[in-house]
């Protein structure tokens, strides 16, 4: 008999709740069927923020009937014989509660902190200087980053037709551009074609055409990687032995 009144002390049943205000609240939550309503509220108002004190509840079946108001504080869970997916409905009768006015779920009811550019400009630790420490530690760095003349100095001596060898891997070819790119980035750039298909396309990069050259031999590279020279195009057997 001790056996079979702890089976029964131990039983539970698993209900959804639902909330007056919060129509997008919905939780699965496991009851003794021996906790007492009061207890039951308790464990409602960890999940939902409604108080014990401001909480009615009403039980409705798994087909949306509703099945009694849990109105008496001091009965148990049992006494109102609920399933396994039945549905318990918290309804919050405070007007200032903290679930009132859709404040919990639209944040474009929630007032947004402002800061004037003025105090915000007063701030330490702030991303903006964070920036200009870094500006100001290495200013060459961020000038070129976003000059429009970035290496153009370094084109001086490159010029279509040119043969050349490009670093890393030296790989060999012809100049078949040099200037700015858009579709790049800032600064200056030099179109190669490759003597073998080593590159990556043919001369147009993200719909724009900078130069003509077959499939998979066409790239385009900063200008410090291009050394111009006597760079012929290399015998494919000059390494073989014989």
């Amino acid at each position: 008999m001790g056996s079979l009144l702890q089976i029964q002390g131990d039983e539970a049943v698993l209900l959804r709740i639902t909330h007056s205000n919060l129509k997008s609240f919905s939780a699965d939550v496991r009851f003794s069927l021996q906790m007492t309503i009061e207890f039951v509220k308790e464990k409602i108002w960890k999940k939902c923020g409604t108080s014990v004190s401001s909480m009615l509840l009403e039980l409705y079946d798994d087909m949306g009937a509703k099945i009694s108001d849990l109105s008496d504080n001091s009965r148990t869970l049992g006494f109102y014989s609920p399933q396994n997916g039945y549905q318990l409905h918290v309804i919050d009768v405070d007007p200032s509660s903290v679930t009132s006015g859709g404040w919990l779920e639209d944040t474009s009811l929630v007032d947004k902190y402002k800061i004037s550019e003025e105090a915000y400009d007063k701030r330490d630790g702030t991303f903006r200087k964070f920036k200009e420490k870094l500006a100001h530690q290495n200013p060459s760095a961020h000038e070129t980053k976003m000059s429009d003349k970035y290496m153009e100095e370094l084109c001086a001596n490159i010029k279509l037709g040119d043969r050349c060898q490009i670093e890393p891997g030296e790989k060999r070819g012809v100049v078949k551009f040099v200037g700015q790119a858009e579709t790049l980035g800032p600064g200056f750039w030099v179109g190669v074609q490759y003597d073998e298909p080593l590159g990556k396309h043919d001369g147009m990069v993200k719909g724009t055409r900078y130069f003509d050259c077959p499939p998979l031999h066409g790239a385009m590279v900063r200008p410090d990687k291009v050394k111009v020279g006597d760079y012929p195009e290399r015998d494919p057997f000059e390494e073989e032995e014989i």
